[in-house]
C-alpha cells in the first residue's frame, strides 16, 4: 500500500489477471510479435493487434487503449518502450510507463497490471526496469491518480522478487 494505493506483484501470466487494463510493451508500429504482445494476442485474439495498428505508427511517450477481445479486462493499453529497431533504455521505459498510466487516468480505470517493461525483447536490466517502474507509479501516485490497485507482473520469479524490492525500498 502506498498512499491508499495497492501496488502489488503477480507471479504468471499477465492475460489471465482481472483488472480494468493490462499493458502491452509495445514498439511504435504496435504490431504483437512475441514475448508479453505475443502473449496477449494468442490469449486475446488477433483483433487486438488489429485494432492497435490501425492506430500506429505512435511515439514513444504516448500510449492508446484497445479493446481486449477474450481477455478479461476491459482495456488493452499499449506503450512502446522502443521504435521498430527492438533498441530499448531507460528513458522510453520511463516514458512508456508514465504514457500508459495517464492513459489509464483518461480512461477512469481503478485497476491496471504491467508486464515488466523494456526486459523482454528490449533486453534491459530487469533489476533496472522495475526501479524505474515503481519510481514512476509513486511519482504517479504522488500527483494524484484514479487508479486504486496497480500489479506488476512477470513470469520470471528474479523480475517479480525485484518489484517486491523497490516497491518495499523505494
Amino acid at each position: 500500500m502506498y498512499k491508499g494505493i495497492e501496488i502489488e506483484t503477480f507471479l504468471g501470466d499477465i492475460t489471465k489477471l482481472e483488472v480494468d487494463a493490462i499493458v502491452n510493451a509495445a514498439n511504435t508500429g504496435l504490431f504483437m510479435g512475441g514475448g508479453v504482445a505475443g502473449a496477449i494476442k494468442r490469449a486475446g485474439g488477433k483483433e487486438i493487434e488489429d485494432e492497435a495498428v490501425a492506430k500506429a505508427p505512435i511515439k514513444i511517450g504516448e500510449a492508446v487503449e484497445t479493446t481486449a477481445g477474450k481477455l478479461k479486462v476491459k482495456y488493452v493499453i499499449h506503450s512502446p518502450t522502443m521504435e521498430t529497431d527492438f533498441i530499448t533504455d531507460e528513458n522510453k521505459i520511463r516514458l512508456a510507463i508514465k504514457a500508459a498510466l495517464q492513459k489509464a487516468d483518461e480512461l477512469g480505470i481503478e485497476s491496471i497490471a504491467f508486464p515488466a517493461l523494456g526486459t523482454g525483447v528490449g533486453g534491459f536490466s530487469r533489476e533496472e526496469a522495475a526501479k524505474i517502474m515503481v519510481e514512476e507509479i509513486k511519482e504517479h501516485i504522488n500527483a494524484g491518480t484514479k487508479l486504486k490497485r496497480i500489479i506488476l507482473s512477470d513470469i520470471n520469479r528474479k523480475q517479480v522478487d525485484a518489484f517486491k524490492e523497490f516497491i518495499k525500498n523505494t
